[in-house]
Parts: structure tokens; C-alpha cells; sequence
């Protein structure tokens, strides 16, 4: 199957309130598949072609381990991260690299200063600048360069979609969500960005999180839950949620997307479809409640309310 491309056809999601009336409305499309692949809930447009961004991680990271790249727990959470840029993503990108036997000036993402603001007003207040290590993309780069090294592939254009690394990753990429890629575009780190359907990459997600120990999906998912703070950061929402609920993998991607799926293989895809983040939370939380997670593991975001077919399954206030 080939995702259609198309505007999807996105349905209400969340409400805006104001002193109980309705401010402002964001629309989506959301689906939780069960461990066999069934859709329990789907709302919106399941099956258009989108762009995952950085959502899109874990199932990267995961045709590299199939390729052998050598990586502890930690370099695999790295390798799947939109990290905030403290010193432990920093340090963990750079044993990537170190290991490898490249440097920082070996990766190809853009110079940038670090995701998280706390970070971010640190970094600049000790004088430094924009670097391409900083860049919430730079673990996955590394990543790709070990990769690049170990198969002896030219590390000089290994963005380009040609490239056998990228190529590698696009297979992985229809084996997992069980699609053809329709179609390939530039994400904002300079890697190909494989459009899925949100079904697609449920399905994905699930494989990966319900993958045997060992096996590369496993070794990606290992990751992943040792090492949530490397993932995303300290402040960030979905390290805590990864904290909060035991086995849970998850990812987010800008535009407001979100994965995740639980270790039996259920697992939730979410787009929110004007990218505004706030809505991607209580979306999730409604979510995570069907898959019989507590919804109050995330922090209600005040004033918001799930609406549409969300509100009428009674998960969320």
C-alpha cells in the first residue's frame, strides 16, 4: 500500500476555553492500534500521507542497528533523540563520534544553539555560538556517520537520499510501517524525510516496542527506555511520561507529532494539524487512557479540552 497524498481530512481534537466557552479549536488525526495491528480508535484521517519529522527516529535508529552500527543503550536513545542539548546529550553524541574515529566537523547538521531554553541561555551567556553538535538532530547524524564508517560508505554526502545508508533507511523504513514511501522531502536537520500515514508509523512503533530482546528493533528500544533523559531532556514532557509509565517508548516530532507504543505492541500515532504543540498532550493523554494508562501521568495543560470522538469515548475531562 501507498499512502495517498492528500489535504487530509483532520477532525476536531481539542478545544480552547475561555470561561467556559469555546476560544479557539485544533484539529488532528489520532489512531491507537492494538498488538495485532487492529485499530481500536482512529479519529481524523489515518491513512493520508504525512510528514513524521523527527517522530520518524526510532524507526531510523532502527536500520541502523540492522546495519550492525556498534552502540551501547545510550548511543541508541541518542541516535533516536531530538535531544534538548544539555551536557549529556553532547557528551553521548561525541562518543558516537569518538568511537567512529570522526568529529563533530564530520556531521552535516546545520550550526545551531541548543532546543531547550535553559540550555540555550546558558550555552550563550558563556560566549559560545551556534555548532552543529548543539543541533537536537546531532545524535542521529553521528549515528548515521558510525554507520557510514563501519560499511565504509562516503561520509561526505551521506544525506543525500541516493547514498546506500538513506537507502537502507527507506527500506527499514516500508518494512516497518508495511507502506511504500510516497514521497521524500528534506526535514529540517538536511536528512530525507520519508512521508508514512499515521497508521504506518503506529505500526511501526509497535514493532519496535514489542521487538524481542537483542534483535535491532530490541536494542533501539532498550535504549530508548534505559535512557529517556537522552531521548528528549530533563524538562521535557515526554521524558516524563517515559518515567511515568513502565515500558513505554515515545517520541515526538515538530509539527505536533506524536508516537509511542506500549512493550505488548500497542501503540498511538498523533498529528495535530496546525503543528501546534500544546495540543499534542491532552490528545496523547486521551490516548494513553484507552490503552489503560492513567491520563493524569501528563500534566493537564490548563484550558484545553479533548473534543469530537476523543470526548465521547469519557477518557479525558
Amino acid at each position: 500500500m501507498i499512502p495517498e497524498i492528500r489535504v487530509p481530512a483532520h477532525e476536531p481534537l481539542v478545544h480552547l476555553l475561555r470561561d467556559g466557552m469555546v476560544e479557539g479549536v485544533h484539529h488532528g488525526s489520532a489512531v491507537v492500534l492494538a498488538p495485532d495491528g487492529r485499530v481500536l480508535f482512529a479519529a481524523g484521517d489515518i491513512e493520508a500521507a504525512f510528514y513524521p519529522r523527527s517522530a520518524a527516529k526510532p524507526l531510523q535508529a532502527t536500520a541502523m542497528a540492522r546495519l550492525g552500527v556498534d552502540l551501547s543503550p545510550a548511543g541508541f536513545a541518542v541516535a533516536a533523540a531530538s535531544h534538548s542539548g544539555e551536557e549529556i546529550h553532547l557528551a553521548e553524541v561525541c562518543r558516537t563520534l569518538d568511537g567512529a574515529g570522526l568529529a563533530t566537523e564530520d556531521l552535516r547538521t546545520p550550526d545551531d544553539l541548543p532546543f531547550d531554553p535553559v540550555e540555550r541561555d546558558a550555552w550563550v551567556a558563556s560566549g559560545r555560538t551556534a555548532s552543529r553538535v548543539a543541533h537536537n538532530c546531532s545524535g542521529k547524524h553521528a549515528a548515521m556517520l558510525a554507520t557510514c564508517r563501519l560499511h565504509g560508505w562516503s561520509t561526505k554526502d551521506y544525506l543525500d537520499p541516493g547514498h546506500p545508508l538513506q537507502r537502507a533507511i527507506a527500506e527499514c523504513v516500508e518494512d516497518l510501517t508495511g507502506q511504500r514511501i510516497p514521497k521524500v522531502a528534506v526535514d529540517g536537520c538536511g536528512a530525507p524525510l520519508f512521508a508514512v500515514s499515521l497508521r504506518g508509523l503506529a505500526r511501526a512503533a509497535g514493532k519496535i516496542a514489542a521487538s524481542a530482546p537483542g534483535t535491532p528493533e530490541g536494542l533501539v528500544a532498550e535504549g530508548i527506555r534505559k535512557h529517556p533523559e537522552l531521548v528528549a531532556g530533563t524538562r521535557r514532557d515526554v521524558t516524563a511520561l517515559m518515567r511515568a509509565v513502565p515500558g513505554l517508548i515515545a517520541k515526538d516530532g515538530f509539527e505536533a507529532v506524536q508516537v509511542a507504543a506500549l512493550p505488548d505492541g500497542t501503540a498511538i500515532a498523533i498529528k495535530i494539524a496546525d503543528g501546534g504543540d500544546r495540543a499534542r498532550r491532552p490528545v496523547l493523554a486521551a490516548t494513553l487512557a484507552l490503552c489503560g494508562v492513567d491520563p493524569d501521568v501528563l500534566e493537564p495543560t490548563p484550558g484545553l479540552r479533548v473534543t469530537g470522538a476523543l470526548a465521547e469515548l469519557d477518557l479525558a475531562a
